[in-house]
């Protein structure tokens, strides 16, 4: 007779909060406790839902702050409590669940859903707060992209133009010959696969790369000597392939137009100037290097702020904060031939991605910056519907997540569309 194993359970959002795995408490918090950035023990499930809220405990960052200057823009409020009722089927499931159930379903640190421009909705759970910030992961490449676009828009930046003619030490990598619309849009042709649950995808080696912790010598040593080892594979254009080092490549493309960083633009065009409430900040390499694809941590209402202006067209509070003609480009959608052929095109049916936003191109027009682990902005025109939610899911993958999380957007949309 054999026997096997039982499957270890998987600890439920009220079993996995930090202050009841008791991660990093005490002093000093006791051995089996310690997570840490050096073994990567910090981004493993359940110790996840600790370290999201603490990034700057873990990793060198570089400060996005608010400024002095500009006084706090503060939100309109109309809580509506029967959100918590809408009831939704979710995708592959046969019982409707409701909108409440959902967040611990996806293990929900903080959501917030404004309509019209006010809040309707606000919710925190595990170590987030109002006063904290939280890790976007990839959300942080949509910033990226909003800055190509506002530099497009604004003519400082040529999309037609090859990445290599913007930065010169990407000639030999597999972005050499791809156009800085094929990297905006994520279809460059390399060799470089995303897949957290193979150990050897070389989106490790880049991550390794960009660990300020990591052996000198051993590897890359940072962000862009990683990009400039990338390799070509196959024929750029043809196919969407969702890679973060896209984003990193126009992170450098952006900071040679403009001789800033990531951070410092991004510092420039929204957190000085839309009101923010709390101080922002990028994870940095052993070079000071933001991580554009994925090291931005903001907090829940400031990420709101964002969601609002793009629906609004880039204006905030009677300020234009991008122009019109970035928004636009956004909202026009990419390729949907590419994406259909693609991983995510084989669920997502009928999306396109551009400028490094997800369009659905549903009946509302809405779009989406997504993160692993449950990380969104949801912006809905039609139902005039911004939602952000910032998680810990103990699944990385938003394709897992998203039969939980899509319909329960669409649901809270149609509900608020009959108010």
């Amino acid at each position: 007779m054999f026997t096997f194993a039982q499957k270890k359970k998987v600890p439920d959002a009220a079993e996995s909060v930090p202050q009841l795995t008791g991660y990093m408490q005490g002093f000093p918090p006791s051995g089996d406790k310690v997570i840490s950035a050096r073994d990567g023990s910090f981004f493993q499930f359940p110790a996840l839902r600790y370290s999201v809220v603490h990034m700057r405990e873990f990793m060198p960052t570089v400060n996005v702050p608010r400024g002095n200057m500009m006084p706090v823009t503060h939100f309109e409020y109309a809580l509506d409590d029967s959100i918590d009722s809408v009831k939704f089927q979710p995708t592959g499931r046969e019982r409707h669940i409701t909108w409440r159930e959902s967040l611990d379903l996806n293990y929900t640190d903080g959501v917030i859903i404004l309509h019209k421009g006010r809040v309707v909705y606000e919710q925190y759970f595990a170590e987030l707060t109002p006063e904290r910030v939280h890790a976007v992961m990839s959300v942080t490449k949509s910033f990226t992209g909003l800055l190509a676009a506002a530099l497009y828009a604004e003519g400082r930046l040529d999309p037609t133009r090859l990445v290599s003619d913007y930065v010169p030490e990407l000639s030999s990598s597999g972005f050499g010959d791809a156009t800085v619309r094929q990297l905006m849009d994520m279809t460059t042709a390399i060799k470089f696969s995303e897949d957290y649950n193979d150990p050897t995808a070389e989106i490790w080696a880049f991550s390794a790369a960009g660990n300020p912790m990591h052996t000198p010598g051993d590897g890359a040593d940072g962000y862009y000597d990683y990009l400039k080892g990338v390799k070509k594979d196959g024929d750029h254009g043809n196919v969407f392939g969702y890679r973060t080092v896209n984003a990193d490549a126009l992170g450098w493309v952006l900071a040679r137009i403009t001789g800033k960083s990531v951070a410092q633009l991004v510092t420039e065009y929204f957190w000085h100037r839309m009101g923010m409430e709390q101080d922002a900040y990028y994870q940095v390499d052993a070079l000071g290097i933001p991580f554009a694809g994925g090291g931005l941590n903001a907090s829940l209402r400031d990420l709101a702020r964002i969601g609002e202006m793009i629906r609004l067209g880039g204006e905030w509070r009677g300020e234009r904060i991008l122009p019109s003609e970035a928004i636009e480009d956004i909202f026009h959608g990419g390729n949907p031939e590419a994406f259909e052929k693609s991983r995510e095109g084989k669920s997502l049916k009928g999306w396109s991605y551009r400028d490094m936003w997800w369009i659905t191109n549903n009946d509302h027009r809405a779009i989406m910056a997504r993160g692993v682990h449950g990380q969104a902005i949801y912006i809905d025109p039609a139902a005039q519907m911004v939602i952000v939610r910032l998680a810990s899911s103990n699944l990385s993958s938003n394709l897992l997540i998203d039969p939980l999380s899509l319909p329960a957007y669409s649901a809270v949309a149609e509900y608020l569309m009959k108010k």
